[in-house]
């Protein structure tokens, strides 16, 4: 059967994070009792990232791999993930393990009625200064220009209906703004408090120069959202494929 939810992680350097990432998602996922495919993105890692993925591969039908030939960024993961994506519903998280896997049922249960269900870290475990402050005035000003209200537009743990974010032409750096892209393809969209876990192994790959670049899109960015959700427009190419490990 195909899969009714695909859940899309980018990974880099995050080889420590992969197998116990792949137990916590198994486990929920099995709870939902309905067909799931989980698309784990690799980067450009240098580590042994993409090993782990084969383990996990090899050893779970439902884990499908993409691997990159470089290192892309985030977006570029994410729009991977999204091409590949069977299921109705899409669900996107990151593969540091901070973005806990027991929240996902209660997003996909909003799912039904929603476009899109966004996750809120109101209770943070990132450095106060230099990533809350910053991502609450990034987010303040993010919905004065989009007209899309929301306390956490950088948390990555979100549920989209598909045919609100595969259509969408994206380019570097939009992933931060996926659900004022997806608005103009579906409307409704909800926010909803999530669990925030302090990061476990590795360290952070984002700092303070985000939200200066988040300043920047500011400046273009309903331009953005309109070509984004363009039909006409070429699809960017963001990223090149080294290999797609999947169970036939």
């Amino acid at each position: 059967m195909p899969p009714e939810i695909s859940v899309v992680i980018p990974l880099h350097d995050e080889e420590p994070n992969v197998v116990p990432l792949h137990r916590e998602l198994t486990g929920v996922m099995r709870t939902l009792g309905v067909p799931y495919e989980l698309i784990l993105v690799d980067d450009g890692s240098r580590d042994a990232t993409f090993a782990r993925l084969a383990e996990v591969h090899n050893q779970d039908a439902n884990v499908r791999v993409i691997r990159f030939t470089r290192n892309f960024g985030q977006t570029a993961a994410f729009a991977a993930g999204f091409a590949h994506a069977r299921g109705r519903f899409i669900v996107t998280l990151d593969g540091d393990l901070q973005n806990d896997p027991a929240d996902i049922p209660r997003l996909l249960g909003l799912a039904r009625d929603q476009d899109v269900v966004c996750g809120w870290r109101k209770n943070r475990k990132d450095a106060f200064l230099t990533r809350h402050v910053p991502s609450v005035a990034a987010n303040w000003l993010l919905g004065v220009v989009t007209g899309i209200r929301l306390h956490d537009n950088g948390c990555s743990l979100k549920v989209f209906r598909a045919d609100v974010v595969k259509p969408l032409r994206l380019t570097p750096g939009m992933h931060r703004y996926l659900p004022a892209l997806a608005s103009r393809l579906g409307g409704r969209i909800v926010e909803v408090v999530v669990n925030h876990r302090p990061r476990r192994f590795g360290r952070s790959k984002y700092g303070l120069s985000r939200t200066f670049g988040v300043l920047r899109d500011l400046l273009r960015l309903r331009r953005l959202m309109r070509q984004a959700s363009d039909p006409g427009r070429p699809v960017p190419r963001l990223y090149e494929i080294s290999e797609v490990l999947e169970t036939i």
